[in-house]
C-alpha cells in the first residue's frame, strides 16, 4: 500500500505506520484520515501483520491535532462530518484484530492525543507534550477524546485537561495513566517495536480475542463481561493455535502458531 501522507513499513510481523506529514507536525486533515482508515483496514487483513506500532515523522510531532486551516473554513454540519470521519479511524483502531501501539514522539495535541488514545497502548519519548487545547479555540474534542479519556483515567482528571487546555509532559502523562511508559526519544522506536515483536510471536487469535473481551467488556457489566470471557475462551479451544500451543507446552518447544 503507498499513501500519500503515510508511509507504511512491515518486518518480521511487525507493521510500522507513520503519519508523514512533518512540515505540518503531521496534522491530520480530510484527507489523511480517509488514508488512515483505508491503511489500518488494509493492516488489520495482512496476513503478514500481526502487531501496529504507530508514530509521527519528524522529531517535533507525533500528531499536532486536526488541520486548523481546513476546519476553519467549515459550517457547522461540515464540522460534524469532519468529526464523525476523525470517530470512524478511532472506532477502527478500537475494532481492529491487531494491537496497535503509539509511539510518541512529539506534540500530541486535539486530534493527535485522540489518535494515541484509540491505540491499544502508548509509549512516549521524554519529549512530548500531551493535551486537549481545543477550548482555546473555541470548540472542544471531536474524534473521540471525550469518552476515550475519561474512561481511561476517570472523569475528574479528564474533566481538568478538557477544561482548562492545559498540556501534560510525557512524565506526567505516564503518572496519569495516560502513557504505559516514558523512553529517551532515541529508543523510543526501538522500545515499541521490541513490544510489538513480541506480540507478535504469540498466539495472534489469542491476541485478538483478549482486544476484543477487554474492548467490548467496558460497554458491559460485570457479570455480562464475564459470560463474553468465557464465551471466547470457549471458542479458541477449537483453534489450531490452541492444539499447537499447548502441545508446543508439553513439549517443551517452541510454538508455531499461524493464526488458525
Amino acid at each position: 500500500m503507498e499513501f500519500k501522507n503515510l508511509l507504511i513499513e512491515t518486518v518480521d510481523n511487525v507493521a510500522t505506520l507513520t503519519v508523514n506529514r512533518p512540515r505540518s507536525l503531521n496534522s491530520l486533515t480530510s484527507e489523511v484520515l480517509g488514508e488512515l482508515e483505508c491503511a489500518l483496514y488494509g493492516l488489520d487483513l495482512d496476513a503478514d501483520v500481526r502487531a501496529v506500532v504507530l508514530t509521527g515523522a519528524g522529531e517535533r510531532a507525533f500528531v499536532a491535532g486536526a488541520d486548523i486551516k481546513e476546519m476553519s473554513a467549515m459550517n457547522a454540519l461540515e464540522a460534524h462530518a469532519f468529526a464523525r470521519k476523525g470517530q470512524q479511524v478511532m472506532l477502527l483502531m478500537n475494532r481492529m484484530k491487531k494491537p496497535v501501539i503509539a509511539a510518541v514522539n512529539g506534540y500530541a495535541l486535539g486530534g493527535g492525543l485522540e489518535l494515541a488514545l484509540a491505540c491499544d497502548f502508548i509509549y512516549a519519548a521524554t519529549t512530548p507534550r500531551l493535551g486537549f487545547p481545543e477550548v482555546t479555540l473555541g470548540i472542544m474534542p471531536g474524534f473521540g477524546g471525550t469518552q476515550n479519556l475519561a474512561r481511561l483515567i476517570g472523569p475528574n482528571r479528564a474533566n481538568e485537561m478538557v477544561f482548562t487546555g492545559r498540556m501534560l509532559d510525557a512524565d506526567k502523562a505516564c503518572a496519569w495513566g495516560i502513557v504505559n511508559e516514558v523512553f529517551p526519544p532515541e529508543e523510543l522506536l526501538a522500545k515499541a517495536r521490541e513490544t510489538a515483536q513480541a506480540i507478535a510471536q504469540v498466539a495472534p487469535l489469542g491476541v485478538s480475542s483478549a482486544k476484543d473481551a477487554i474492548a467490548n467488556g467496558l460497554n458491559m457489566g460485570k457479570e455480562d463481561g464475564f459470560r463474553y470471557e468465557a464465551a471466547l475462551f470457549g471458542v479458541l479451544f477449537a483453534t489450531e493455535d490452541q492444539r499447537e500451543g499447548m502441545g508446543a507446552f508439553v513439549e517443551k518447544r517452541q510454538a508455531a502458531f499461524k493464526g488458525k
